[in-house]
């Protein structure tokens, strides 16, 4: 079965008001990114090889910011993204609507705020979510990916999520993440999503994780054949200037459908 369509997904811990807000989130109209500056932080795959493009005009709606407790909204949100895939696919979206209305229409960052708090905790506790969940660990780098790829400052992406997301993408690289199926979807999908973005950020540490891509592609103990293709595609994608060639998207749509 397919994922959910957006507008049809419903997060049923939220409370009627805060469900209103996110449906109101999925289904606003397109606008340009607003400038943002932050300080709060200091520190599948899906069986598709091939680029996975990301919206650059996220949807705006209007927002009361006296009828919510966004920092709560922050917290639920998190959670919900630790706990569901398909949800953490869509909440950087849906971040981005909350926090260009909170903008607009109060001048605050309380939701920015919280958010960017508690993917610092999250951050700082990922080894222990990995021991304890590794569902709940995809999710995580799932999010803070998708975060980065929406979230602004100066039309430019946020410089205090480049190394958290790049430490996560590392853990992602070892080989005992590599062993994993699971681990090896996430690394490749998001190096899909932001690579590119990250390499131009901070281009040394982009070699450093394709050292440790290589090393485990060359030395594939433990790896199936399925994770040895994406390594394979990944560091090709990577090759040809994050772009995937007709004959190389054909070859390996071809190798994973069959």
């Amino acid at each position: 079965m397919g994922e959910p369509r957006r507008e049809e997904y419903k997060i049923q811990s939220f409370d009627a008001v805060t469900q209103q807000l996110l449906k109101t989130a999925l289904k606003g109209e397109h606008a340009e990114p607003p400038e943002m500056e932050c300080s709060a932080w200091q520190g599948s795959y899906s069986n598709c090889p091939g680029p996975v493009p990301s919206c650059n005009s996220p949807p705006v709606f209007t927002l009361d910011p006296g009828a919510v407790d966004l920092e709560k909204v922050a917290n639920v949100i998190v959670d919900h993204s630790l706990q569901d895939c398909v949800f953490s696919k869509e909440a950087g979206r849906m971040c981005y609507a909350i926090i260009q209305a909170e903008s607009k229409q109060a001048g605050q960052s309380v939701f920015r705020r919280g958010l960017l708090n508690r993917l610092q905790q999250e951050y700082q506790a990922r080894e222990q979510l990995r021991a304890r969940s590794l569902q709940g660990w995809v999710c995580y780098v799932t999010f803070i990916c998708n975060i980065f790829d929406y979230l602004r400052v100066n039309n430019m992406p946020m410089m205090a999520l480049v190394n958290p997301v790049y430490d996560c993408l590392f853990r992602l690289a070892q080989p005992d993440s590599l062993s994993k199926e699971e681990e090896v979807d996430c690394l490749v999908l998001q190096l899909h999503r932001v690579g590119e973005q990250l390499e131009k950020m901070n281009g040394q540490r982009m070699d450093e994780l394709f050292v440790l891509i290589r090393d485990g592609f060359l030395l594939p103990t433990g790896l199936s054949s399925l994770a040895q293709l994406l390594l394979l595609e990944i560091i090709e994608f990577r090759a040809a200037g994050w772009k995937t060639t007709p004959a190389a998207h054909k070859y390996y749509y071809s190798e994973v459908s069959d």
